[in-house]
């Protein structure tokens, strides 16, 4: 079983009949706390990283999302902490290569160590729904069209004329948190899954060395997809479906990053201090990221994500909140 933890609003309806995005507004939102962890959303239009994805549905469908849209199981959609709402971002499974576009319009998932929570049919497309969670990678596309609202969408002109995205101080409502059980049942082989029925499949696309997902302290990632969603107001993406199989590496590694410092001499004190509490498998890397030298802390890898997740419980309890789950 995955726990999904996400932001809710009001039920309104079990079988939304309206168009995506209706209702909602763009925003980022404030600063805000969940289980003992600071969230601080905020624009990024260079936002690549990897993680592990998780899905959600049925409890969910028909109720408002964090930007007021009404969230429908059935559309490519997904939850994320820190993006604006709405915009779309590529989806990858690490594992067998699938990639699709969603519109990311709610908050979650919050549970530590997850990096978005897809909808059910997204996850569906990914190849992963049976399964409950994969190895994925999150590339920014652009900003989504709200529907009613001319020349909203990616268009970088007519962006301009639409709300800027701002970060207030740090307060989140309580009415905002909500925490729910997802079940997760079955288990499949992702690499001998075959497309969905109906589900419209681009060829693979041109592979490419990639810079490092944001904040991963890496200074080249494995070739995966070079993001082609490139923000064209003649023809501005979206989620329609179309599963682009792209070639993947036959293995990726998980590792807890407790941390990545331009300082080698804070790297090296998390370092002592997790060997300290009996943390194994710890290493100080340097790297280099957009010319700049880092030093990141990881531990592993983990074999697998439970044993991911239990080893980040720990490690945030002994002190490391900002520690995270990467996959490379």
């Amino acid at each position: 079983m995955t726990i999904a933890l996400f932001l809710s609003a009001c039920s309104t309806s079990s079988k939304p009949s309206i168009p995506t995005g209706a209702g909602g507004n763009y925003k980022v939102g404030k600063p805000y706390q969940v289980a003992g962890v600071w969230y601080y959303p905020k624009e990024d239009e260079h936002y690549d990283a990897t993680g592990i994805g998780s899905w959600y549905g049925p409890q969910f469908h028909g109720k408002r999302t964090a930007n007021g849209e009404v969230f429908d199981q059935e559309q490519l959609t997904a939850a994320h902490p820190t993006l604006p709402m709405p915009v779309l971002v590529r989806v990858t499974n690490l594992e067998n290569g699938r990639s699709v576009v969603v519109r990311v319009n709610d908050r979650g998932p919050f549970v530590n160590g997850r990096e978005i929570d897809l909808s059910r049919k997204a996850a569906e497309l990914l190849g992963y729904d049976r399964k409950g969670t994969a190895r994925v990678r999150v590339q920014f596309v652009g900003r989504a069209p709200l529907p009613g609202i001319p020349g909203s969408g990616t268009d970088a002109t007519q962006i301009a004329n639409q709300e800027t995205f701002t970060v207030p101080k740090p307060v989140m409502e309580e009415s905002e948190k909500t925490v729910v059980n997802v079940p997760r049942t079955g288990a499949v082989v992702a690499a001998t899954l075959a497309a969905p029925v109906g589900v419209k499949t681009a060829p693979v696309s041109q592979v490419a060395s990639l810079p490092a997902p944001a904040g991963s302290g890496s200074a080249t990632m494995r070739p995966v997809i070079d993001n082609p969603d490139a923000i064209d107001a003649s023809q501005p993406p979206v989620p329609d479906g179309t599963v682009k199989q792209v070639p993947v590496p036959v293995k990726t590694n998980i590792f807890i990053q407790a941390g990545s410092f331009k300082n080698f001499v804070n790297a090296e004190t998390v370092h002592q201090k997790l060997l300290a509490q009996g943390v194994q498998n710890v290493q100080v890397t340097p790297t280099v990221v957009d010319g700049s030298q880092f030093y990141r802390v990881r531990i592993g890898p983990m074999s697998d994500v439970s044993t991911a997740d239990a080893s980040l419980k720990t490690i945030i309890q002994n002190g490391q909140a900002g520690a995270r789950i990467v996959v490379e």
